[in-house]
């Protein structure tokens, strides 16, 4: 590595006034300091891949030229000789430099030069005594300098914050960095594909909206001047979607960026990316194929196998999934007998024994002026089934899972049972201990539509600021006839972070919302 890189009592601003002075001379040779272009004809990434199996004799005979530019990680002096090792994006090569083998003042620059520049590089494509595929350099030409030395270490879970704030750096110096992205690109187009071959058409829905409908979160709020009004980014997209369906595209889905104004955690940013469709003619129980259809078909793209590790756990997206409902996975998973659950005595106390929100903080209170018993008595019994699975089976689903039938009080959107209006047709699927979808036989009655926004309302008015808000305008687009439907939201971070074996969100968002550095 470049000599700086080794010596790392120098302090930063006196590296960086060094490799200022080095710029200087590069110009002061005769180099543009920022150049508009670099003469190349081939990525690093195609040298490796034809070359890879290539003899050394065969390179020989081949006398292959390539012009390649990258980035120089690594510089190894020899006196009259220099290796210097470029990268570009995952890929790799190695360059060797001679004295006599380029122009004097292509010599000066590599003088001048430090791990972070970036150079373009002519050359024939050889093999090194220890059989390394190279680069001769027969021409060396300046790009950029980089004024800022790269760390010479950056990895570990003391620099983790630093990684995510300056990922600029952290795709510079951790190749496996570029490739989870690179493997999130291959899933979003696997996904876009996909839909586009299963007579899907992409839509665009508005991320700025007056009402934030779609899903039980709390928005953001911005202003628009002109306008003078309030509006919420978008929590979801569904009413919009739902919207288009009923205008007669029978197939549509988004890509989309939502916006929840909540807590960040290893699951959770309050910017992320959703896919959401919806299949006119369909109900709950065919998206459940179609899901099963689409996670293993893109296992087997991106992966080559529908066998994943995430978090030392082996998931298997091998068709069928299992399927449990709502209730049977309490039972299953909490040790409960599944007659209790319709005890309403019983139910409160089981949540607040096993709820993480009943327990009390460090400083004991429990994030609200209500005691416990206060806070349960304001919630239905639904909020109390779904808390208490939240509680005792979501992190036990490794698996795909999809867990069925909620209660209606917890699902505004969703069609009802017609065995159990107490529930409606709807699933999540759950991988890696964490909800990746959801989905439901969407609600077309426009006058059942309308009393569920009229009960979210009363939730709201008794404190749950998750609650839905009355959007009277879709309510009148049911009114115009909304065929039978089903719709789904699949979650692109949490399904990455199962794909790539990412602990954290954060590791597969590029730019995740960080709480700005205190620079006192």
């Amino acid at each position: 590595m470049s000599e700086e890189l080794q010596q790392p009592e120098v302090s930063e601003s006196e590296l960086i006034r060094v490799r200022r002075d080095k710029l200087d001379r590069i110009a002061a040779l005769g180099f543009d300091a920022f150049p508009t272009k670099a003469d190349v004809d081939t990525a690093i990434a195609e040298v490796v891949a034809k070359y890879a199996d290539k003899s050394g004799e065969e390179l020989e005979a081949a006398k292959a030229t390539v012009k390649i530019a990258g980035r120089i990680m690594g510089i190894r002096a020899f006196g009259k000789a220099a290796f210097l090792v470029l990268s570009e994006k995952t890929a790799r090569i190695q360059v060797y430099c001679r004295m006599d083998a380029l122009p004097e003042r292509e010599w000066a620059l590599y003088q001048n030069l430090d791990a972070g520049d970036w150079v373009e590089v002519a050359g024939t494509v050889f093999r090194t005594k220890t059989n390394e595929l190279s680069v001769k350099a027969s021409h060396l030409g300046f790009l950029v300098k980089a004024l800022r030395p790269l760390p010479s270490k950056w990895h570990g879970l003391t620099d983790v914050e630093q990684r995510y704030r300056q990922r600029y750096v952290d795709l510079i110096v951790n190749d496996s960095v570029k490739a989870t992205f690179a493997t999130r690109a291959k899933i979003v187009r696997y996904i876009r594909n996909y839909f586009d071959g299963h007579g899907f058409i992409e839509v665009e829905t508005p991320m700025m909206q007056p009402i934030a409908g779609g899903a039980a979160a709390r928005p953001f709020r911005t202003h628009h001047n002109a306008l003078d009004i309030d509006l919420f980014m978008r929590i979801a997209p569904e009413l919009y979607l739902k919207r288009l369906i009923v205008g007669g595209l029978s197939r549509v889905y988004e890509i989309n960026r939502n916006f929840r104004n909540e807590g960040i955690s290893t699951q959770h940013n309050p910017e992320f990316t959703m896919l959401e469709f919806y299949e006119a003619y369909a109900d709950y129980n065919d998206l459940i194929v179609r899901t099963e259809e689409l996670f293993s078909g893109l296992a087997h793209e991106v992966l080559g196998t529908d066998k994943v590790q995430f978090r030392g756990n082996e998931i298997s997206f091998a068709r069928p999934f299992k399927r449990f409902t709502m209730r049977q996975a309490i039972a299953e998973f909490g040790g409960i007998d599944i007659r209790e659950l319709d005890d309403r005595g019983k139910l409160e106390s089981m949540v607040i024994a096993r709820s993480k929100a009943f327990h009390p903080k460090a400083d004991g209170t429990h994030g609200t002026s209500d005691t416990p018993h206060q806070k349960i008595a304001s919630m239905n019994s639904g909020k109390l089934i779904a808390e208490l699975f939240e509680a005792v089976a979501e992190h036990a689903l490794i698996n795909p899972t999809f867990i069925t039938d909620f209660p209606t009080e917890v699902s505004p959107l969703s069609k009802q049972r017609r065995d159990d209006p107490d529930y409606v047709e709807r699933f999540e699927l759950y991988a890696g201990g964490m909800e990746v979808a959801n989905a439901f036989s969407e609600l077309n009655d426009a006058d059942e539509q309308d009393r569920r926004f009229r009960q979210q309302l009363g939730e709201r008015e008794r404190g749950d600021d998750e609650a839905m808000q009355m959007d009277e305008d879709y309510v009148r687009a049911l009114e115009y006839g909304m065929p039978p439907t089903a719709g789904e939201g699949i979650g692109i971070d949490r399904l990455t972070m199962i794909l790539t074996d990412s602990p954290s969100i954060r590791d597969v968002i590029l730019f995740p919302l960080m709480r700005p550095i205190n620079k006192e």
